[in-house]
């Protein structure tokens, strides 16, 4: 076998995979091939994502292959809606699984007939007992499980799934379970179900069907069938390995055995990562949709501004571990904030604007500057803004009396800089009859035109960012927080509903932006729910933060920006 390069930031999945490839392993001279596993009832959220980049990550590092397969063996709550979403999250991330998607209803008629051989080696049997009547016979540590049925003839237990496979029995009334162990310290070896009655319509299937098989049973067998030879999953399906083992290793497919291998799912602080809980917010509207820019979902995320990068790097930052911990969501904003720096083009945006007068700026008059498009790449040059005599700027770089080292606009206090402008100074301001600015007033230094005064002379004030009153567009701005103000809205003890955070959104109208989105918004514009699978533009608003624009309700006619991510890092790294 020809020798393998070394790997960069191997993990313990990828020396279990080198150990199989080496010579003498499992897999010896085969090619790698794993499979993404996603149920089709909701979307996908970034603890998806981690599982996404290891399964078609792991294939790209050693040359293999990745199979997409729907996991649609429990129809209650599957749709086709979440198929094709889920299809979208994946290309956006940059993964392809070529010609290699499946169903896991595809592979209905063999599950039975898998099942059918084990009944008749003895090694399944039909079961009367409900859930409830189970627990009782299950028995506990030390002690045995026991069952009225165990003992039933294999004629019997074939006639038995046979009419199970008919609809003749009452949904929930029969299982069939697989005869492995009732004394076994692993309660998921203690004769689990394998097949279930259901009378419900399948997304794919319709009701050809009303008995399902058990994740645990139809996982390892799709896994073999379709040759997979690494199944990789989150940490809780470790005590299900003996059980994936016990499948594969008693039925009959002409297969090489899969390894399961196990790796602990990603938590994040202030976030639920439960499709269940996640649908709980849908439905009863405490958020907007699936893609509410505060929840977890892929297409959230996108809403929000997450590039795929960005999500990508986090998730490859954040490694693979055995043992399960919490990141904080500040290092996902790190992540983002990283790549936003080096991509985001810049403007300018008042988002609390108030009326800034240059009072010996000639009326009528107006002129253009240049400024820079992203200072870190300064190959991408700069766009035209216009001034006049009236500007917005933000509420809060005027203060009538300062505090202490205040450094922006007040009366009489020292030049600030327009930002690419012109040096002003503050004369004052006017108030309405609620005591509120209005207008700030200043006079400017014509020779400072680009910001630099002519004599040289040092500027003790803050550049402030503006926008031309004459020549501005009113958007919507979209400010996220945190969905839930508890770090750990799923601990113990919670109801997570009572731990959501009620400043989680602020939407602020009338705020200012350069004129240019207009045309920037007409790319976008109409587009509606289709633009879900593409993040729109993101900017940096000077001195503000990273906006994008929403790839659901912005138009020419109405700009609605979403904040990304504050310019200020609060992720601290661990020395």
């Amino acid at each position: 076998m020809e020798e393998r390069k070394p790997l960069e930031n191997k993990n313990f999945i990828d020396a279990f995979i080198e150990e199989d490839l080496a010579e003498g392993g499992q897999f010896e001279g085969k090619t790698v091939h794993t499979r993404f596993p996603p149920e089709p009832n909701g979307y996908l959220h970034i603890g998806h994502c981690k599982a996404l980049c290891i399964d078609f990550g792991t294939a790209e590092k050693f040359g293999g292959l990745t199979n997409l397969r729907f996991d649609d063996t429990n129809p209650a709550k599957e749709d086709t809606e979440f198929v094709e979403a889920i299809q979208e999250d994946i290309h956006w991330l940059g993964f392809d699984w070529g010609d290699r998607l499946f169903y896991g209803s595809d592979y209905f008629e063999k599950d039975y007939e898998y099942a059918v051989e084990l009944i008749k080696k003895g090694l399944a049997y039909v079961c009367e007992l409900t859930p409830e009547q189970f627990k009782e016979y299950r028995g506990d540590i030390g002690k045995p499980a026991v069952s009225p049925y165990r003992d039933r003839s294999v004629e019997e237990n074939l006639d038995l799934f046979e009419r199970m496979k008919n609809g003749e029995f009452p949904e929930g009334s029969r299982t069939l379970r697989a005869k492995i162990d009732l004394a076994s310290g692993n309660f998921n070896m203690r004769d689990p179900v394998i097949y279930r009655i259901r009378y419900i319509n399948h997304h794919r299937q319709g009701t050809k069907w009303c008995i399902f098989p058990m994740y645990d049973f139809a996982h390892p067998i799709q896994d073999a069938l379709e040759g997979i030879t690494h199944s990789l999953c989150s940490l809780e399906y470790e005590a299900h390995r003996p059980l994936y083992d016990w499948v594969v290793s008693n039925v009959s497919i002409p297969y090489h055995k899969p390894r399961q291998i196990e790796f602990a799912r990603l938590g994040i602080d202030h976030t639920v990562m439960s499709k269940r809980k996640l649908r709980q917010l849908v439905e009863t509207g405490r958020v907007s949709g699936w893609d509410d820019p505060r929840m977890p979902t892929l297409c959230g995320l996108r809403r929000r501004g997450y590039t795929s990068a960005a999500i990508r790097d986090f998730c490859e930052r954040i490694g693979v571990a055995k043992v399960t911990s919490t990141i904080e969501y500040g290092f996902l904003e790190h992540c983002l904030r990283e790549d936003l720096n080096e991509t985001a083009a810049r403007t300018m945006a008042v988002l609390h604007p108030v009326k800034l007068v240059i009072t010996n700026y000639p009326e009528g008059q107006s002129e253009s500057f240049e400024v820079e498009n992203n200072p870190v790449h300064p190959e991408q040059g700069s766009h035209t803004i216009t001034f006049s005599r009236e500007s917005w700027i933000e509420a809060d770089d005027f203060m009538e009396v300062p505090v202490p080292k205040y450094k922006r606009l007040t009366p009489n206090g020292p030049e600030c800089r327009l930002k690419g402008a012109y040096l002003i100074q503050c004369t004052g301001c006017k108030k309405d009859e609620n005591g509120s600015v209005v207008e700030v007033y200043a006079t400017y230094d014509p020779a400072s035109k680009g910001g630099d005064p002519a004599d040289g002379r040092k500027v003790k004030g803050a550049t402030i960012h503006w926008v031309d009153a004459n020549n501005c567009l009113d958007a919507e701005v979209r400010l996220y927080n945190n969905l839930f103000a508890d770090a750990q809205p799923d601990g113990p003890d919670k109801d997570f509903l009572e731990c959501m955070n009620p400043d989680s959104l602020e939407v602020l109208q009338g705020c200012k932006v350069e004129a240019a989105m207009a045309e920037e918004a007409k790319k976008y514009d109409g587009l509606g729910s289709a633009r879900t699978a593409q993040t729109a533009p993101c900017y940096q608003f000077m001195r503000v933060g990273y906006f994008c624009m929403d790839n659901r309700d912005c138009s020419a006619e109405h700009l609605v920006f979403n904040r990304s991510v504050l310019l200020k890092d609060s992720f601290k790294p661990a020395n």
